[in-house]
């Protein structure tokens, strides 16, 4: 079962959805994308976020309206507003009507991305510290430290976004696609056999020693996982 925090990100500009989940996911998040206020509320009922980020000019109903009809349903989920809107009006009807926060676009990922965070910690959905664990290799998020069989293992920048991004997907096969959009962003525009380097440089230092943890499912990608 995943036990990643939801994220629901609303926008009818799919560069903006993609760009906004993947930053989320690289964090640890799991996330699912909608592009009109109606898709946005069965999302809403089915899935059950623990956050919205929340487009407010969407093609059928805007964001207030969804915002509403949520809370209407019984459901306090923290919502953060995006717009092109800068207005002090468009502010306080976002927050009067139950929004937790409000960005204006253009804005910066980092800044959404720690708003959220800030969200869910609130409401005890996102641990402080939180630790990423397979088998005896650990991560710690907060002190940016990686473990694996109680000996600190050293990587580089890049190394620790890749491990990072296995871990928060243990036990799912991730395609070579997947992990240079989250790891190198989706304007990447090198070499795709770097995702295999790097999972060779990543295996020397951390799968060295049993049980083997990332393996290579042929034709598709790599996955992180304890051997049974």
């Amino acid at each position: 079962m995943d036990e990643r925090p939801r994220v629901l990100v609303v926008d009818d500009e799919e560069n903006i959805t993609f760009l906004v989940a993947s930053a989320l996911e690289l964090t640890g998040m799991a996330t699912a994308t909608a592009a009109t206020g109606r898709d946005a509320l069965d999302q809403v009922a089915r899935w059950r976020p623990d956050a919205v980020v929340l487009d407010v000019m969407l093609p059928d109903l805007d964001g207030f309206t969804v915002l509403q009809r949520v809370r209407d349903s019984g459901n306090h989920v923290p919502v953060v507003f995006l717009t092109a809107r800068d207005t002090t009006e468009d502010r306080v009807r976002g927050l009067r009507d139950g929004g937790d926060d409000y960005l204006v676009k253009p804005f910066e990922v980092a800044e959404l991305v720690a708003r959220v965070q800030l969200r869910l910690r609130r409401q005890g959905t996102l641990a402080v510290g939180r630790r990423l664990r397979c088998a005896d290799l650990e991560m710690d998020s907060e002190r940016h430290e990686v473990i694996r069989a109680g000996s600190p293992v050293h990587l580089s920048p890049t190394e620790y976004k890749l491990l990072h991004y296995l871990l928060v997907n243990t036990g799912r096969v991730l395609t070579r696609e997947q992990i240079l959009d989250h790891v190198w962003s989706y304007d990447f525009e090198g070499d795709a056999s770097v995702v295999d380097t790097y999972v060779s440089y990543l295996r020397r230092k951390v799968d060295h020693l049993p049980p083997k943890l990332i393996h290579t499912v042929r034709g598709i990608g790599f996955c992180l996982r304890a051997e049974r």
